[in-house]
């Protein structure tokens, strides 16, 4: 099988502690940050280069600007210009109070209906003491899914969006 570029992003939830645990799960040893800063059109790079994104976590605030098509920072301009053959997966995190609010559902329901894949969170005591649904699945979780994702890609490299790495 081939390598894949997975494009690793986070929000601002506590859950984002976890990302260096996250990126140790599903890259190798050449796991490299990205670079080329000095290109002016860097959310269209990004998006090129990568073969799937994971959004882990996925924060209240930017659910919202995704689902309802804003693109004010470079990962929501990444969403927005994101070739959508390609997958994008998100793993929500927020307070259970915020998870349990309406517009939550209605945001999930549009990033969803978009084709984004949900990794679902889950039940347990929060940071800020609460407890319920709001916490971002487990780091094993997410890699299992991204594995996952990526295995129709590299089986079939023919419909890759990527001609060259």
């Amino acid at each position: 099988m081939g390598e894949s570029n997975v494009l690793v992003a986070c929000t601002g939830s506590v859950a984002s502690i976890k990302i260096p645990k996250l990126i140790e799960h599903i890259t190798n040893s050449d796991a490299k940050s990205w670079k080329r800063i000095g290109d002016p059109v860097l959310h269209i790079e990004l998006r090129r280069w990568a073969d799937l994104m994971v959004i882990a976590p996925l924060d209240a605030n930017t659910m919202a600007k995704i689902s309802n098509g804003i693109c004010d920072n470079l990962l929501t301009c990444i969403v927005r210009a994101w070739d959508m053959k390609s997958p994008l997966l998100f793993a929500p995190a927020m307070n259970t109070h915020m998870w349990e609010h309406p517009l939550t559902a209605q945001h999930l329901s549009t990033l969803r209906g978009l084709g984004y894949r949900e990794i679902p969170c889950i039940k347990k005591t929060l940071a800020c003491g609460d407890t319920g649904f709001g916490a971002m699945a487990e780091v094993e979780t997410i890699a299992a899914q991204v594995m996952a994702a990526l295995l129709p890609q590299q089986q079939h490299p023919s419909s890759s969006q990527h001609e060259s790495k």
